[in-house]
């Protein structure tokens, strides 16, 4: 394992950890950015995550959402924002929160943990900027 999937894996362990059941994304995403990750890339329904940390990058398959081929749902700004609440109030889980979010039309999403924020991406070129708050560790 290098030095930089055990600096990500430990500061993830730790993260998901400390982070409260509600509003818990920003203390992930604090922990993350204080282990050196600046940017987390997702590409759905694959469920491939990229992570730049200042150890080097590191990518992270997770189990996909589908097989075989499949339509794209189109960008439906208002049930991402839906998937997006139920996750923030604790009401969903991750895996859950991703099934959401594609049905959505959501094919990848960026979170920048510099700036604090995360973009969400349509198919055709459509966007949703959410912020999310600085915490406290």
């Amino acid at each position: 394992m290098t030095k930089a999937i055990d600096n990500l894996m430990t500061a993830i362990a730790h993260g998901m950890k400390i982070r409260p059941k509600v509003g818990g994304f920003p203390y992930l995403a604090e922990t993350l950015y204080q282990a050196g990750v600046t940017k987390n890339t997702w590409s759905l329904p694959s469920c491939q995550s990229v992570y730049v940390t200042k150890l080097g990058p590191v990518v992270m398959q997770g189990t996909p959402l589908i097989t075989g081929t499949s339509d794209i749902a189109p960008f439906d700004r208002e049930a991402l924002i839906h998937a997006l609440r139920n996750d923030q109030a604790g009401k969903s889980t991750f895996p859950e929160f991703l099934a959401a979010t594609w049905n959505a039309g959501v094919v990848g999403y960026e979170v920048d943990f510099t700036k604090r924020v995360v973009v969400y991406y349509g198919c055709q070129g459509e966007e949703y900027l959410e912020e999310y708050p600085e915490v406290r560790i």
